[in-house]
């Protein structure tokens, strides 16, 4: 068997502004603030991705019964239409 290897995942530093007063009360819960910061950050991408996975497949349903309802029922413009 092949040991397994666990890579790094690379960091950059980045400037951010946060409230002072937030940061203070921070430092009482946790030393690595960064990682802290980097882990809740990961977790609100995570969130947004599954969200909007889940507003595409909405979209492809309410798509999907609009095409089906226009194949059973015609387009609702049709009667309406001067041409």
């Amino acid at each position: 068997m092949k040991p397994v290897t666990q890579t790094v995942p690379a960091k950059r530093p980045v400037n951010l502004l946060l409230n002072e007063s937030t940061v203070q009360q921070a430092r009482v819960f946790t030393r690595n603030l960064s990682s802290t910061v980097d882990g809740l950050l990961a977790e609100f991408v995570a969130r947004e991705q599954q969200l909007r996975q889940d507003q595409q497949q909405r979209y492809a349903e309410v798509s999907g019964a609009w095409n089906r309802f226009e194949e059973a029922h015609g387009s609702f413009a049709d009667e309406h239409s001067t041409l």
